[in-house]
């Protein structure tokens, strides 16, 4: 599938999860197989555009393309200068956040909120899009099946958000009100997919290759977006695009090219983060590696009280070398955080 002028690898994406899908993180998903990944959300607030956090954030030295940054605001004209701000930075494309449930978002109407105020929505899209068209910067949407069960307006919203200018939309399958909570629905993904002309990406509780395959059929969507069942595994990609093409199944990981991926994306992390933050920002990353293996939760906590970045390497080293003596591949899990402990994560990192 296409984003304007970008031709994608496959239809297997990276949600942008703030405090996660730092740069990073995208790169070992698309080194993995992701065909696409978008950003951390970005604030439209100008006054935070030159804090450490967002200059994190807005980072994509030696990120393969297309770079997607996601934004976030509740103004319209904030929402295009933070466009144009990410633009000259270095995006291609702009995804508009309208799918964060965190209540730190949506309490200031930003995020899935916006989805109770259609107009709002609606004039935000169209700020967006008058920046970044003129300059062949596509737009896409990223939003929920609508604020709450009895108020569903996905639909209606990605009607209007195509009439003005959007070029692709993912649907997580759920209402802000369900946060990460239950189970996603795709009936009203694919009813947003018979009523627009452009690619939509499902999004919600895919975590196998044969639940991606499952939700492609039953939404017809063009692409699924895979969140948490990332965490701790990133060669979910590559098993997905695997099985969808074959059939059948990939092996395991072997535990020893585990522990070079863990360790790789570890260096670029502190790179990223520097020593203070970046050993403090990596645990939960090392967290989500180890979770379900044998050891882990005694390892997560040990290395949990490691503040040197040598340190951490160094007993996420030995940990997997003393794996590797155990088995040869990682057990076939997914290790990923469910329902409030995600949505409890996510309040504190947006």
């Amino acid at each position: 599938m296409n984003i304007g002028p970008f031709n994608l690898e496959n239809p297997f994406f990276v949600a942008p999860m703030a405090g996660v899908t730092d740069r990073p993180f995208r790169q070992l998903c698309k080194k993995l197989g992701a065909g696409y990944a978008v950003s951390e959300m970005v604030t439209s607030r100008p006054d935070l555009w030159n804090t450490l956090k967002t200059s994190r954030r807005a980072n994509h030295e030696g990120e393969p393309g297309p770079i997607a940054v996601q934004i976030a605001g509740t103004d319209a004209h904030m929402m295009g200068e933070a466009a144009a701000y990410n633009i000259d930075r270095g995006a291609q494309i702009i995804d508009i956040n309208m799918g964060c449930p965190a209540k730190k978002v949506c309490n200031k109407w930003a995020g899935s909120a916006l989805m109770q105020d259609e107009a709002l929505a609606l004039s935000i899209i169209e700020a967006v899009v008058a920046v970044s068209a003129p300059r062949g910067v596509p737009v896409t949407l990223k939003m929920r099946t609508g604020w709450c069960q009895s108020e569903k307006n996905a639909v209606v919203l990605a009607r209007a958000a195509v009439q003005a200018g959007v070029q692709m939309i993912a649907v997580h399958g759920r209402t802000r009100e369900q946060g990460y909570g239950g189970q996603a629905e795709y009936d009203t993904i694919a009813a947003v997919k018979a009523a627009v002309g452009v690619p939509v990406v499902a999004n919600g509780d895919i975590d196998t290759p044969e639940k991606a395959r499952h939700v492609l059929a039953v939404t017809r969507a063009d692409a699924v977006m895979i969140g948490r069942a990332a965490q701790g595994r990133p060669w979910i990609f590559r098993e997905m695009a695997h099985y969808l093409a074959t059939g059948t199944h990939l092996a395991p990981p072997l535990v020893a090219e585990v522990k070079h991926l863990l360790l790789d994306h570890l260096q670029d992390h502190y790179g990223l983060y520097g020593e203070f933050s970046g050993v403090r920002t990596a645990r939960k990353h090392i967290g989500w590696y180890v979770k379900a293996l044998p050891g882990g939760p005694e390892f997560r906590a040990r290395m949990n009280s490691l503040e040197d970045c040598g340190q951490q390497a160094g007993a996420v080293a030995e940990f997997f070398d003393e794996l590797n003596d155990r088995m040869d591949r990682i057990p076939d899990v997914v290790p990923n955080c469910v329902g409030s402990e995600k949505e409890k994560y996510m309040e504190t990192q947006a």
